[in-house]
């Protein structure tokens, strides 16, 4: 494993999270207080967590969990499911197990750093290939980027940070590429049950035994906290590798986290309705403001997700006007630079209860210094 590259947006959170006022630009769903959670548990649930052994765990993940993670998908079954810390941990084994010097990988970007920067860490060269213009998917180019000795497709819809949504004719011929060249594709989902529209494409795990789908408790379930991820795909030789790997990382999950991540999934829909609720508030809250300020800021509505890329139209540099706005109104907004996105892009975050009084603040910051 090659030296890994500071995590640009991580170090970033790193000095403003905890110490500025509102998070503009956070990307999970303000999160539900242990109380609320324990109250949706059932009285098995109770009693069980009440007389929780704070011991070792199953390494693959508990199996109440897994088959409450596996009804989240069409085709798959318990043992097609494996857990992880958080989402992030599932990016460095898949990397790690599938790639290696003399390797190549293809990422869609923008996306989160870590998931392209781990496949390059494991010594694989990495294609990044760009969305297209109002973040449409790059089909095309992605299909030119295939070596023969690609083994990894990575991408992320909805995608973080702009809300594109891989529609599923799209994701359907991107499968067929995969499957003609002998390609793995990670379709990280974590935000895949906070759509905006009518499109719902099916998670790619769903699609074929050659793709993989990644999810977590820490954004559509608002459940940062419990830091608990997984895999899913049909392929268990890929599965058995993937546990062989984390046997060198966590071992297992937090015995307190699965069993609140099985109450928050046997509640899925109590969950899932107060998250669709906040993000659609707010982005109505978000559509109102770039209207109001078309010209100043050119804005792409999402189609699905907790962020948005909006551009600010000035010549005046991105960077500079986040850490002017964080000092003076105490919003932090992440700029694209964050990304290594060119231009005066910015993520906004969707999810948080206090969305409407940071864009209160954007607004009045806005017409003080550029109306």
């Amino acid at each position: 494993m090659k030296p890994l590259p500071p995590f640009a947006l991580e170090r970033f959170f790193d000095v403003h999270e905890f110490s500025t006022e509102i998070l503009l630009c956070a990307s999970d769903v303000e999160p539900w207080t242990l109380g609320e959670l324990l109250e949706l548990a059932s009285e098995d649930q109770q009693t069980r967590w009440e007389n929780l052994s704070l011991g070792y765990t199953h390494a693959a993940g508990h199996p109440s969990l897994r088959n409450q993670i596996a009804k989240l998908y069409d085709s798959l079954e318990p043992d097609d499911i494996i857990t992880f810390s958080g989402a992030e941990e599932g990016i460095f084994a898949i990397a790690n197990v599938l790639l290696g010097p003399g390797t190549h990988a293809i990422a869609v970007v923008p996306t989160y750093q870590s998931l392209f920067e781990v496949a390059t860490g494991t010594g694989a060269d990495v294609t990044k290939v760009a969305l297209g213009p109002d973040w449409s998917f790059p089909l095309d180019d992605i299909a030119t980027a295939i070596r023969p000795d690609t083994r990894l497709m990575i991408i992320n819809s909805p995608n973080n940070p702009t809300g594109a949504v891989v529609s599923g004719d799209d994701l359907a011929e991107l499968l067929r590429l995969c499957t003609e060249s002998g390609v793995t594709l990670l379709c990280d989902e974590v935000y895949r049950f906070l759509m905006h529209d009518e499109r719902h494409p099916p998670p790619a795990a769903d699609m074929s035994p050659r793709s993989v789908s990644l999810g977590v408790m820490s954004k559509s379930f608002a459940l940062a906290g419990l830091r608990i991820g997984w895999i899913a795909t049909g392929d268990r030789e890929l599965i058995a590798r993937l546990a062989a790997f984390k046997d060198y990382t966590t071992i297992c999950s937090s015995a307190p986290s699965e069993l609140l991540s099985e109450i928050a999934l046997d509640n899925a829909g109590t969950i899932l309705k107060r998250s669709r609720a906040i993000v659609a508030a707010n982005l109505e809250v978000a559509d109102a403001f770039f209207h109001k300020w078309d010209g100043a800021f050119r804005w792409t509505r999402p189609a699905g997700g907790t962020t948005a890329f909006p551009e600010f139209t000035s010549p005046y540099d991105i960077d500079e006007f986040a850490q002017q706005l964080v000092r003076e109104e105490g919003v932090l907004l992440a700029p694209g630079s964050l990304f290594s996105w060119p231009g005066n892009h910015f993520r906004i975050g969707l999810g948080r209860s206090n969305f409407a009084a940071g864009i209160e603040r954007l607004d009045r910051f806005t017409e003080t210094h550029f109306s």
